[in-house]
């Protein structure tokens, strides 16, 4: 079991992993959007006049399953995944960030900005990262 998961892990990489955990935040973030619309809108207002919540709430789930489908590709050929989150929290992000100024329609607006530009923002480092090289381990002396 622990050789499988280290195959695992070793296959799936450090910018996998990222991907997995984004990819996996990102989808259920949009099957919550589904399931249970958020209440309150009004750091959403600008993007619901473009699309319902439910259209966003499929985008989000299409991110993430991009995200997560790309994280098994080799390094340097997954940045699909890693521009798909930040794709979809980037407008989330100046949505909040225009309801709280200039608008002032969300006094805490700019907390969802912040929140959602710093989770996107991080796939934007993270793309440029090279994945390290893998360890050989030197066989143990008993």
């Amino acid at each position: 079991m622990r050789a499988a998961a280290r195959r695992l892990t070793r296959r799936l990489g450090r910018r996998g992993a990222l991907l997995t955990l984004k990819g996996t935040i990102v989808t259920l973030f949009g099957f919550g959007q589904l399931a249970e619309p958020a209440q309150d809108t009004r750091g959403l207002r600008l993007l619901l006049s473009l699309r319902p919540l439910e259209v966003w709430g499929w985008a989000w789930v299409a991110a993430g399953v991009t995200a997560l489908v790309c994280a098994w590709l080799p390094p340097r050929r997954d940045w699909p995944g890693f521009l798909a989150v930040w794709a979809i929290t980037a407008p989330w992000s100046m949505s909040y960030l225009m309801a709280w100024w200039p608008l002032e329609d969300h006094p805490r607006g700019w907390a969802g900005a912040l929140i959602f530009g710093a989770f996107g923002a991080v796939c934007l480092v993270a793309i440029g990262w090279d994945e390290p090289p893998v360890r050989t381990e030197l066989p143990r002396e008993s």
